[in-house]
């Protein structure tokens, strides 16, 4: 039964020892060991600061990156555009000076054409003359075989020059 009841000079050195003890903790132990859990507790604080701080800057980031991506695209958009006008005009002016070209060298057949078409009507012409004063030779050889034939043709031109 002796360790029902306790001895009260047991529970007065107990006492004495424990409050010794609260002593020397209060004394030399407390003051580090709350000075470390405070250490502890700010630097989790801190920690956790910066990645709340680190975390809006990679939302900023990637709100930049998003944004340098659009701007990217929409240079790419611009540039392809100004290259397909780029490359519609230059099909239209090739078209054009095509276009131009064939309407002179039509011009040059044309003028070409109408040049052997007067050329050949010329030649034909001389040829029609050559055959006219050839048969109206042998015509007139034939006719004015005899003297009175060839003077009565004279005074019939004679004749006509006056009158002109």
């Amino acid at each position: 039964m002796d360790l029902i009841t306790p001895n009260i000079g047991l529970v007065f050195w107990q006492l004495v020892i424990f409050l010794i003890v609260l002593f020397l903790l209060a004394k030399f132990a407390w003051k580090p060991i709350l000075g470390s859990l405070k250490e502890r507790e700010d630097s989790i604080e801190n920690a956790l600061r910066m990645a709340e701080q680190a975390k809006l800057e990679m939302q900023q980031l990637k709100a930049g990156n998003e944004k340098l991506i659009a701007e990217a695209r929409l240079e790419r958009d611009k540039m392809m555009q100004e290259a397909t006008q780029m490359a519609n005009q230059l099909i239209e002016q090739a078209k054009d000076k095509a276009t131009e070209e064939g309407s002179r060298m039509i011009m040059q057949a044309r003028e070409a054409i109408q040049n052997e078409k007067h050329s050949a009507l010329a030649e034909v012409k001389n040829t029609a003359a050559k055959l006219s004063i050839d048969i109206a030779e042998r015509i007139l050889r034939r006719e004015l075989t005899d003297a009175g034939s060839q003077q009565q043709l004279v005074d019939s031109y004679l004749k006509d020059v006056k009158l002109n």
